[in-house]
């Protein structure tokens, strides 16, 4: 009965097991690769959209600075500000201090 038992086990372990644990390690390793090759598409991906919206965001930064303020405009309002500055200036000049002992 002893002997029975022992090639009924070996039986099993050699006809169940080892291909089940076989096909199940081969199942992880293949998982392991998919994943592996999909992280490095994935991050193929983002790194050309982070791309592609860098080249977007600068061009839009160009375009603004191209057209939102003219040059013209811009003199305009360091001209008036220049002038605003110096009328305040004349204004300091022509009063003295008071109460500096």
């Amino acid at each position: 009965m002893k002997g029975s038992w022992t090639i009924d086990l070996m039986w099993w372990i050699t006809a169940f097991e080892l291909p089940t644990l076989a096909s199940l390690f081969w199942m992880i390793w293949r998982n392991r690769q998919d994943f592996n090759h999909g992280l490095s598409d994935l991050r193929e991906h983002c790194d050309v959209a982070f791309g592609n919206a860098r080249e977007n965001l600068s061009a839009y930064k160009l375009e603004v600075a191209k057209n939102y303020a003219s040059i013209a405009y811009m003199k305009d309002v360091e001209r008036r500000l220049t002038g605003h500055l110096v009328r305040i200036e004349n204004k300091l000049d022509q009063h003295p201090q008071r109460g500096v002992n």
